[in-house]
């Protein structure tokens, strides 16, 4: 199935931004390292759909595989059977339809912040007017524009994370994949980034790929949610949280139903984190502490 290109509205001025929104699905997937004695199955037949125009939100204990996942979406890797496909063609290396926002910041330094948004179409001969006008308004779009001269280091960590969505956005992109983008952020600066991102989002439903750690930014920002196993990770269970948006946060958890996806999410992780504690996982043992704290918080409301 070919790729749908929509044109949705963007701002209150009426301009559009043309919107690629492609469709990821992974049938029995595996994903083996090492050889004979030394093999370690880290994915084992997980099959699940990236929708088209959705934000599908990954989750599962850490060190479970997640990030291995990402490789494999991305083409960085190949699995080791099973198929990756983009809109019903495989995918077999590392393209622009599929953008991965990472962890860690990667704008470049020595860049500015306008620089770094138009390395993508600057990387392929596409500096014309038409792509300086996206960047600028790209840059309004994120709340940049005072800063599109400064520097990665002149930037918030914030800043920074909105910076690389647009530079991830002016490429266009069937798929935006997103590792953990704002783990790094204080718990205020985190929280602006889950309403902010899931606004922009809210305006152009591209296809978004998450994959966090966090409970309550998995089901604040998921249309659907997937629950991952401890390892080899495979898909345990998939919710669809069906609560309406635009959401706020100051709303979002006194819904019932939000609530109930989180604590049925919740009891689904911390099985998994078990089994992972149960082999010694510091991870695990930090995630098992987590989950009895934010247990406890839930009951006192």
């Amino acid at each position: 199935m070919a790729a749908v290109l929509e044109e949705r509205p963007v701002d209150t001025t009426g301009k559009k931004l043309a919107v690629t929104a492609g469709e990821i699905k992974l049938e029995h997937v595996c994903k083996t390292y090492g050889k004979g004695p030394f093999a370690k199955d880290v994915i084992k037949d997980c099959s699940f759909l990236i929708e088209r125009s959705k934000l599908t939100v990954m989750i599962g204990p850490s060190g479970c595989g997640k990030s291995s996942l990402i490789r494999l979406i991305a083409g960085f890797e190949s699995p080791t059977s099973g198929k990756i496909t983009l809109n019903g063609k495989p995918v077999t290396h590392p393209g622009r339809d599929r953008l991965v926002v990472f962890q860690e910041s990667a704008l470049f330094p020595w860049m500015t912040t306008y620089d770094n948004i138009m390395y993508g179409p600057r990387a392929r001969g596409e500096d014309n007017q038409k792509t300086r006008d996206l960047a600028n308004f790209l840059l309004d779009k994120v709340g940049l524009t005072a800063f599109r001269d400064k520097y990665p280091t002149q930037l918030s960590g914030g800043m920074q994370r909105r910076a690389e969505l647009a530079r991830a956005m002016i490429n266009n992109p069937e798929v935006m994949v997103l590792d953990e983008p704002f783990r790094g952020l204080d718990a205020m600066s985190k929280e602006l980034m889950w309403e902010y991102y899931a606004k922009l989002f809210e305006e152009s439903h591209r296809t978004n790929f998450f994959v966090t750690t966090d409970i309550d930014e998995a089901v604040y920002l998921a249309d659907r949610l997937l629950i991952m196993t401890n390892t080899p990770m495979q898909v345990r269970a998939v919710i669809e949280v069906d609560v309406p948006r635009p959401r706020s946060l100051s709303s979002f958890f006194t819904s019932d139903r939000a609530n109930d996806v989180k604590m049925q999410a919740l009891s689904l992780l911390h099985e998994e984190a078990m089994k992972s504690f149960s082999g010694g996982s510091k991870a695990a043992a930090d995630f098992v502490e987590a989950y009895a704290k934010r247990k406890n918080a839930t009951a006192a409301e």
